[in-house]
């Protein structure tokens, strides 16, 4: 039979930096417990958010807000430093303290009294889905588009959250002896945990201190430098032990890894088969985020590529030197181009011109180059012939083209004009003589 409620969450996340001191869950960012949940101990956080029929064994403290769902019970204290929300029938059996509003239901039992700075109002507290629902139709129907994106954009947006928030999934039971969860589980960097751990998967991060034992019907995988003071179990799945890890009991599972660097007190039993390592057994963060070493390796690669050192890539560095040769070679050939251009012959010319025209591809531009071309191959022609043919050949194209009429007019005039002193008495023209 399906128990009422909301749907569980899917997996156990306790994140970095998360401590389990004498009688407090500590967390640096939000605790959520889901419906049919026990905590055998007080927990403090940021904000505190408990599902239907949680119990908690201790105090209290939320920097933040503190929503307690219906038929839930505190054992101690509650201060809040922001607003409180309770539903109906919550027992609480010390003192209630909020330093903001209280929105308080039917039926609900404080055994030492309640204080609140704000606004007390006595009433069912509306679900949280229900009231952004509602809240987002109204300001569609008034036509705040913009408003009603600003609102779903801050409700769903984890990207500037500081801290991961603290799962425990729904029907879990934890506490100093035993984590109890039916869901698989994730365990961050630099915890310390107390009990022993039961999940369907375990997955250890860096540096993590756990009082107790680990054990998983599937795989475990248990990050470097983590100890463990208790065994490490699984039925039928793989153990994995990363370097530096130390584990102060027995290791047992189908297939089991064990890196060279890791110290196992115990006795290590593989039913299947079992190996040493030495790769590390995590590469990402195990809750949220990258690892240290590939965001390094990021790094490392950004600043190589920015100050154009050839990376990892083979395409990219290919690219890159492809583009660096020619301009080195355009740069050092420019000076003997320009010299060959100066001393060329007219077939140089001409390819110069050739190239240019397939360059621009204009019609007007072709015929410009071919009637210059032409101009001035005409014009060396022609000195070209005058030189060769001689004085002769002029005269007797003159002659040629004066005519008979010329020659009359010039006859004439030469008679008429008296001949200069020391001339010739054969009447020839000193000039052509």
């Amino acid at each position: 039979m399906a128990l009422l409620g909301t749907d569980p969450l899917d997996e156990l996340v306790v994140p970095d930096g998360t401590h389990v001191q004498e009688h407090d869950l500590v967390a640096a960012g939000d605790v959520i417990v889901a419906s049919q949940s026990a905590v055998e101990f007080g927990v403090r956080g940021e904000n505190v958010i408990a599902g239907e029929r949680v119990d908690f064994g201790g105090d209290i403290e939320a920097e933040g807000d503190c929503r307690l769902d219906t038929w839930c019970d505190v054992d101690g204290n509650v201060l809040v430093e922001a607003d409180a929300y309770l539903g109906e029938r919550v027992h609480i059996g010390g003192e209630l303290r909020v330093a903001g509003n209280l929105d308080i239901g039917d039926d609900v039992q404080i055994d030492e009294g309640f204080e609140a700075n704000g606004w007390i109002v006595i009433r069912n507290p509306m679900p949280t889905i229900v009231f952004l629902f509602i809240y987002l139709s109204q300001l569609l129907r008034i036509g705040e588009d913009d408003a009603a994106e600003e609102l779903l954009a801050e409700v769903t947006d984890t990207g500037d959250r500081d801290h991961q928030p603290v799962l425990i999934p729904r029907g879990s039971r934890v506490g100093d002896d035993a984590w109890r969860v039916s869901t698989p589980g994730r365990i961050g960097d630099n915890c310390r945990l107390h009990g022993n751990i039961r999940a369907e998967s375990l997955v250890v991060g860096r540096d993590t201190e756990l009082f107790g034992s680990l054990r998983a019907r599937e795989g475990i995988t248990v990050g470097s430098g983590t100890e463990v003071t208790g065994n490490v179990t699984t039925r039928e799945g793989t153990v994995r032990i990363g370097p530096g890890t130390t584990i102060r009991g027995d290791v047992a599972g189908g297939f089991v890894e064990v890196h060279r660097e890791a110290d196992v007190e115990g006795a290590i039993r593989a039913s299947e088969e079992m190996s040493m390592v030495s790769e590390p057994v995590l590469d990402d963060a195990v809750v949220g985020g990258t690892s240290a070493g590939s965001t390094a390796g990021d790094d490392a690669g950004t600043a190589a590529s920015e100050a154009g050192e050839p990376t990892d890539d083979p395409e990219g560095g290919a690219e890159g030197d492809e583009t660096r040769e020619p301009t080195e070679r355009e740069s050092d050939d420019a000076p003997n181009d320009a010299v060959e251009n100066e001393g060329g012959s007219d077939g140089t010319d001409g390819d110069a011109d050739d190239d240019i025209d397939e360059s621009t591809g204009g019609e007007t531009d072709e015929d410009a180059d071919s009637q210059t071309d032409e101009d001035v191959d005409g014009e060396s022609d022609e000195d070209a012939d005058s030189q060769t043919d001689g004085d002769v050949d002029d005269d007797f194209e003159e002659g040629e083209t004066d005519g008979d009429t010329d020659e009359k007019a010039i006859e004439d005039l030469i008679d008429t004009v008296p001949n200069p002193p020391g001339a010739s008495d054969s009447g020839e023209d000193p000039e052509t003589g």
